[in-house]
């Protein structure tokens, strides 16, 4: 069967790809529906045939046999996207007689097509791919080849009305591509050009445009064609010159005739919005007089007293886009024009009716609507906030009226943010999520899948009551007291709304004087505690318990400055740690870190009227404190007592701390250590060996916590921890020798592996916290490196740890030249069982892959020396590992390696004696492998590190810095050796390009080699050469100026959020800044 199926393929592929006879039109159609309606081999065959005829480079010559004749959809679709890859790919070389030929082909196509009115109806998806064909031709031809097009297309559209529709359906299209352009589709020269050339030819004969709508709105019955007009002028708005806008009817026959006329009004508002979005000072009345009008009509459709958030949720679809597209009107002219009107006393009225309407929207249960206002809500609080900072109101207690000296802007506003208060307090959304999940190890942990959607939601309506927090304290303060007083008294009381109220509370964390938040604070604590007594259920004892912790945690500042309560607090934390309901053991270990974290000092201090610092009562009570906590729990915990411990600033006392803390898992270790020195077996009992990997991670998350001084307690395990990772390690290998790979997803090999991941953790942790690497590398580094470097060797692939990696990785870089006479060593041992793990593929390993190029990394960055201390066939292994690195895929490898490679040329400049042989051997070796990515589009997101790879070369070259010959067989200058190099390398592997166009590249590399942005500019011109030929989506070579602008507009945000007090999360402030 399958030899036939091949059999009939060649067949039609002969006969397809034949140009000498005519197309057999019917196998064709054949062929297509294989490809839709096969299967397997049958599909795959037909798929291969299709695109080999798609890529022949004459097969344009048939689309007008396929389109004329095929009676098969499909097969037209083909046959349109063998056109489009022309005009996209090789329209440039096409003699002009082929390309007048194709463009009047498709403009009569189009005509009769659309001529049409059933037939519009029937074949919409077949237009519609006909129109985007048009639009490529006209991205090539217009205006230089085709100055006539606009009056051509307006001339033909008044010949009639569905041939009219479908040509606003084309403006529309050509609108789009010109004014949005699409970032990097052309080289930077051409985009400029051609979009001035474009952008002046629209705007000058768009009067003619502009007349056709202008017609087609006042005189057509015709409804289709009408909507398609309003939808092609909506596209339009954002481009026209203004006194198409301004000048015209345009405003008052967009809001008479169309607004109030269900089937258009929604297209009709998006146009108002577009133009409400324009910020010109000249047309002041234009833009009142839009605003009051649209108003009236507003009324008549929507009176003021609907129930807006009941008529959505029992709305038609067209309806419920009606209402967001209202929100996005008010939400865009308030934010844009609402000072102009504010100014006029006689639109006072019209004004508080548009802020009503605001507010009735801003309660549609419809995230994606409520996003949109509370976009408006934040850009007014933070606007009136800014203009008078310091107004604030007072503090309750020091002013004897509530409101004196309020600016009269805020004065104007003050009814409507109190309902926005109330709003934002009743809606606030919901700060984190936590979820439980099992990990690699087969441990359940925790993990914050956090949903981002709603963070961010949450952090937008944060802002945003703290800005009207800071406009007007005592409301915020009245309307939260007043909703905590209807959850005490059961009238509001219910989860969600205890919930919100809360979120709320602690999302205004220092934005009140200090005064206020503890008066307020004490309230709220002590009706939360009240409630937690008066609530029986366990569930309703969880939700109010969360939500205590959750404040608490938000007001650090209180909690430092008020010992009692803050005892009071963790107190509560320990009993909470006792309440078994799910999530809130994990809640109350949370907030106790974030505390420990934040009032660390308070902790190791003798405070007022007590007898010894809180820290000794913790350590005396630790074991009923966490009998009830899970293991992951107790690490949470043990890190946050590990923060108290770390701000002991008196050795003496600390390391007795230490001793203390560390006592109840040092009992445990001992008494498994004692045991295995009798009997080694004991080492493969799974209730033992999942003891020592709690007992590890316990060490690990304090260590953390306390940073270097927990040398004291690793120093007492570290030798017995070596040892049992060695045992284990024996007990791993021999079981895998006696029962396959298959072995390491054992339960009881899994755990073994944790403790050897966790000690290796652990002294990477310690490591890195250290401050004193002599004695690092004297007496912890050798006992290490006997213990688990022969053992990684040893190992089989699936059965090394890539922890091993990142441990010498983190050694290296904390150690450097105190380790470079160790570094043979560990190479031998880790690098070329590693390199053979991860070389077939790109996938295979990914923390070994990524923890082997972190190791190199740090041994090229300190401990260069030992790179040119190795044998020559192992720095060749070397070096095509850091090539191998910079070809990933997975751009953190990537990033590395060709990090790895300007350092390591770098350094080699450096080494006179070696330098010269390095670039005789592989210079030239290197410059291709770079040339090979550069070219590749998924790579470009390392541009800018390939541009300075490159420059840097190039500029060894030029400056003369490379004194051997590049080509010993044949020895010329070296300059002029690598232009040919590269523009033979460049030439066998694209042909299409120019002989000029290569010439001009090369020698742009040479001068621009000084200038890291032009020669990147200059890459990325050539990069777009390349893919325009090859008809290529060019929009990725921007990827890295996108992701940088997002960046700086974040650090620019950050820095606006620190000047606000409360805008950050009590949590997001640096130490420094809290005490």
């Amino acid at each position: 069967m399958p030899a036939i199926m091949t059999m009939l393929a060649d067949h039609a592929a002969r006969q397809l790809l034949d140009f000498n006879q005519k197309l057999d039109i019917n196998l064709l159609d054949n062929v297509v529906n294989c490809l839709y309606h096969g299967e397997g081999a049958q599909q795959r065959m037909a798929q291969e045939v299709l695109t080999h005829l798609k890529e022949h480079p004459d097969a344009w010559t048939r689309v007008d046999t396929i389109l004329e004749f095929s009676q098969n959809m499909n097969t037209k679709y083909y046959g349109l996207q063998i056109l489009e890859n022309v005009i996209k790919t090789r329209w440039k070389i096409l003699p002009r007689n082929q390309c007048e030929g194709i463009k009047k082909y498709v403009v009569g196509l189009i005509i009769k097509t659309s001529s049409d009115p059933t037939c519009v109806e029937k074949e919409k998806v077949y237009i519609g791919k006909l129109n985007m064909i048009l639009v490529q031709i006209l991205k090539q031809e217009w205006p230089k080849h085709w100055p006539t097009f606009i009056s051509d297309i307006v001339g033909a559209s008044r010949t009639s009305e569905s041939l009219c529709q479908n040509n606003m359906v084309i403006l529309k299209l050509l609108s789009e591509e010109v004014f949005d352009f699409s970032s990097g589709q052309i080289t930077q020269v051409k985009a400029k050009h051609l979009k001035d050339r474009q952008v002046y030819v629209m705007c000058n004969e768009f009067s003619q445009i502009f007349q056709l709508c202008q017609f087609v709105m006042e005189n057509s019955q015709n409804a289709p064609l009408v909507h398609a007009t309003l939808e092609t002028l909506l596209r339009f708005l954002n481009w026209i010159p203004l006194g198409y806008i301004f000048e015209t009817k345009l405003i008052s026959t967009l809001i008479y005739k169309f607004l109030n006329v269900p089937m258009f009004r929604n297209v009709s508002l998006k146009c108002l919005t577009e133009i409400a979005g324009v910020s010109v000072s000249q047309y002041e009345e234009q833009f009142v007089t839009l605003f009051t009008l649209t108003m009236m009509q507003l009324k008549q459709m929507l009176p003021l007293n609907t129930n807006i958030r009941l008529a959505y949720s029992n709305g038609k679809d067209d309806e419920q886009n009606f209402i967001q597209n209202l929100s996005l009107f008010l939400c865009t002219f308030l934010k844009e024009h609402g000072q102009l009107i504010e100014k006029r006393l006689n639109l006072r009225e019209t004004l508080m009716e548009a802020l009503h309407y605001m507010l009735l929207v801003s309660e549609v249960e419809e995230t994606e609507i409520f996003k949109i206002c509370l976009e408006y809500w934040n850009h007014l609080a933070a606007e009136l906030y800014r203009e008078s900072p310091f107004s604030t109101s007072a503090s309750p207690l020091l002013s004897g009226s509530q409101h004196f000296d309020v600016p009269p802007r805020r004065q104007l506003y003050l009814p409507v943010l109190s309902k926005v208060r109330l709003l934002m307090v009743s809606r606030m959304a919901k700060p984190e999520e936590v979820l439980v999940v099992e990990n690699d190890q087969g441990e359940v942990v925790r993990e914050f899948m956090k949903d981002t959607d709603s963070i961010n939601l949450y952090k937008n309506m944060r802002e945003t009551l703290v800005y009207l927090t800071h406009l007007d304290y005592a409301d915020t303060e009245r309307i939260m007291t007043e909703k905590l007083h209807n959850q005490v008294n059961g009238t509001e009381w219910s989860w969600k709304n205890l919930n919100t109220l809360c979120w709320a509370i602690g999302s205004i964390s220092g934005a009140m004087h200090e005064e206020d938040e503890k008066r307020f604070l004490v309230t709220v604590i002590k009706d939360l505690l009240g409630l937690c007594e008066q609530k029986r259920g366990k569930d309703n004892k969880a939700i109010i318990a969360s939500n205590i912790m959750y404040i608490v945690g938000q007001y650090p500042r209180f909690l430092r400055a008020h010992w009692k309560f803050l005892k009071t607090v963790v107190n509560k934390l320990f009993e909470f740690m006792h309440e078994t309901h799910d999530g809130v053991q994990d809640m109350a270990c949370d907030t106790f870190i974030k505390i420990a974290q934040k009032c660390r000092r308070h902790f190791v201090q003798v405070q007022v009227g007590e007898v010894m610092p809180f820290i000794d009562e913790i350590l005396n009570n630790i074991n009923t404190i966490i009998c009830d906590l899970q293991p992951q729990q107790v690490h949470t915990f043990y890190e946050a007592v590990g923060y108290m411990i770390g701000a002991q600033t008196d050795q003496t006392v600390q390391e007795h701390l230490i001793e203390k803390y560390m006592l109840l898992p040092n009992q445990v270790w001992d008494s498994i250590i004692q045991q295995a020195t009798k009997n080694v077996d004991i080492l493969k009992d799974p209730e033992t060996v999942k003891q020592l990997g709690s007992i590890l991670k316990t060490n690990v998350r304090a260590c953390k916590a306390v940073g270097h001084p927990f040398v004291i307690q690793l120093g007492r395990i570290y030798l017995d921890m070596l040892n049992v990772y060695k045992c284990l390690s024996e007990n791993i290998s021999a079981a895998i020798q006696a029962n396959g790979e298959m072995v390491t997803k054992q339960p009881l090999i899994r755990s073994m592996r944790t403790v050897k991941r966790e000690t290796l953790k652990l002294i990477s942790g310690w490591v890195s916290r250290s401050n004193d690497p002599q004695m690092v590398a004297e007496n912890f580094v050798p006992p290490l490196l006997d213990a688990v470097l022969i053992d990684y060797q040893r190992n089989v692939p699936a059965a090394r740890e890539p922890e091993v990696l990142s441990t010498m990785a983190i050694i290296v870089n904390k150690l450097g030249g105190h380790i470079t006479a160790e570094i043979p060593q560990i190479f031998d041992a880790v690098f070329e069982c590693t390199l053979n793990m991860i070389n077939k593929d790109f996938e295979e390993y990914p923390e070994h892959r990524t923890n082997f190029f972190l190791l190199l990394q740090a041994v090229n960055s300190h401990c260069f020396p030992a790179f040119l201390a190795i044998p020559p066939a192992q720095f060749k292994l070397v070096l095509d590992s850091i090539i191998w690195a910079f070809k990933h895929t997975m751009r953190n490898v990537a990033d590395t390696g060709l990090q790895i490679l300007y350092t390591l040329l770098q350094n080699v400049a450096q080494e006179e004696a070696a330098a010269q042989s390095f670039y005789q051997t592989y210079f030239c070796d290197i410059l291709q492998h770079i040339f090979s990515v550069v070219t590749d589009t998924s790579h470009t997101a390392g541009l800018t590190m390939h541009a300075s790879i490159l420059a840097y070369m190039f500029n060894l070259v030029e400056e003369g810095k490379i004194s051997t010959p590049l080509n010993p067989g044949n020895p010329v200058n070296n300059q002029m050796f690598i232009q040919e190099y590269v523009a033979n390398l460049l030439k066998s592997a694209f042909p299409h390009l120019q002989d000029a166009q290569v010439k001009l590249f090369v020698t742009g590399l040479f001068s621009l080699n000084q200038d890291i942005p032009a020669f990147k500019e200059h890459l990325r011109d050539f990069l777009v050469q390349i893919k325009e030929f090859a008809g290529e989506d060019t929009s990725d070579l921007f990827l890295e100026e996108r992701e940088a602008a997002l960046r700086q507009a974040q650090e620019e945000k950050h820095k606006l959020q620190m000047s606000v007090p409360g805008i950050l999360n009590p949590h997001e402030i640096p130490e420094e800044m809290c005490d």
